[in-house]
């Protein structure tokens, strides 16, 4: 064989093999694509009206810092320090509404789709920001739930801000007003001597009238902000913030911080989190059966109706819940979204003004929710 020839076999091997390198790579990374994911960003309303000095609001930040390669919890918590830090938001954080005895009391709860562990606090008083707090009982301890006195010393051992009162001018007039309308129900008896029951019940008729009369939003008479997100990665995770039920009984607590109620994570189906009666999503776990529904093949619009129905099945009948056109009266919403890059949100009660807060690729708007009934 010639010289040439040998250098042209040659020259054509390894042109077959870095061929056959540059196809094995491309093999390689297949995967890779093939496996990315639609960032999204998906929650409560209040997730997308009050904006940070740049303007940006709660879902926009959460969805840019994800994109900077942010971890995925820690942008919906940044998402939910807006309305946690601001006294415009009654119901959450600083600001947010007191319980009957004028405190502000709150509970929160993040859960880590990739790292499956969850942390969060319940009645915890002084901390403006209680999500950071779920954050490090999730990190820093074995434990999910920490609650009261353990939970404010836990929070001060790992450097968060203590404060002594969390309520706003705006939140505590609410709270005084509140106060006088339901003394005024009791005929001559203070407030000091009316038993727990009556307050509960004319406090949450209170609620309602002044909701009515536009003296407090009426979203936020059962308050909350819920935010779950995917990165490009399919990692996903959710946080849930709360200052609870406007003018609740002292000791109150509700779904928020509890882990398959106001938040369920599975990294590898979806998340679903929850606003509105924390009492009713608790005696379903809803979060939980939400996920385990989209599980099982259902879009997550269908797997919220599927829990909204099943809530509203429980509670016909019991005139407790049921207005006078026989409708369940009480909200309660989910915010839901799969791997698949699906998502929704889903009330009780809907209709004009009722919204979700969503950002993508498309930016971040509000969507209107999907109800079982529609408001007049």
């Amino acid at each position: 064989m010639s010289e040439m020839n040998r250098r042209e076999l040659l020259g054509a091997a390894a042109t077959v093999a870095a061929v056959g390198t540059v196809a094995s790579a491309a093999k390689a990374q297949a995967p890779a694509v093939m496996s990315s994911y639609k960032p999204l960003v998906v929650g409560a309303h209040n997730g997308h009206r009050l904006k940070n000095e740049n303007g940006e609001t709660g879902v926009e930040i959460a969805f840019r810092m994800m994109g900077e390669g942010a971890d995925v919890l820690d942008a919906t918590i940044h998402c939910n320090n807006l309305p946690e830090i601001s006294e415009e938001d009654t119901s959450v954080g600083y600001g947010g509404l007191p319980d009957a005895n004028g405190d502000v009391t709150l509970d929160a709860c993040c859960m880590h789709g990739p790292l499956k562990r969850a942390g969060g606090v319940a009645y915890i008083q002084g901390v403006r920001t209680p999500s950071w707090v779920a954050k490090d009982v999730m990190m820093k301890t074995n434990h999910h739930l920490l609650a009261g006195q353990g939970a404010l010393d836990f929070a001060r051992e790992h450097g968060h801000k203590i404060e002594g009162d969390l309520n706003s001018e705006r939140s505590f007039k609410r709270y005084l007003e509140w106060k006088k309308r339901v003394e005024e129900e009791g005929d001559t008896r203070t407030f000091a001597e009316l038993d727990l029951d009556f307050i509960e019940k004319k406090g949450f008729d209170v609620a309602y009238q002044m909701a009515e009369e536009g003296r407090i939003d009426i979203e936020h008479i059962h308050g909350t902000i819920n935010t779950n997100a995917m990165n490009h990665k399919g990692e996903i995770c959710g946080n849930t913030t709360t200052s609870g039920r406007s003018f609740k009984v002292p000791g109150r607590v509700g779904d928020s911080p509890i882990l398959g109620a106001g938040l369920y994570v599975d990294n590898e189906v979806g998340a679903a989190g929850s606003t509105g009666l924390g009492e009713m999503n608790l005696y379903h776990l809803c979060s939980f059966l939400i996920v385990e529904k989209m599980r099982e093949g259902m879009h997550p619009k269908d797997a919220g109706m599927y829990a909204l129905n099943r809530i509203k099945d429980f509670c016909m009948g019991n005139e407790r819940y049921m207005n006078d056109k026989g409708e369940i009266r009480f909200n309660l919403q989910f915010y839901v979204l799969d791997k698949k890059g699906r998502y929704a949100g889903v009330a009780m009660r809907g209709g004009e003004g009722r919204f979700f807060a969503v950002c993508d690729e498309n930016g971040g708007r509000h969507e209107l929710m999907d109800s079982i009934y529609m408001n007049d």
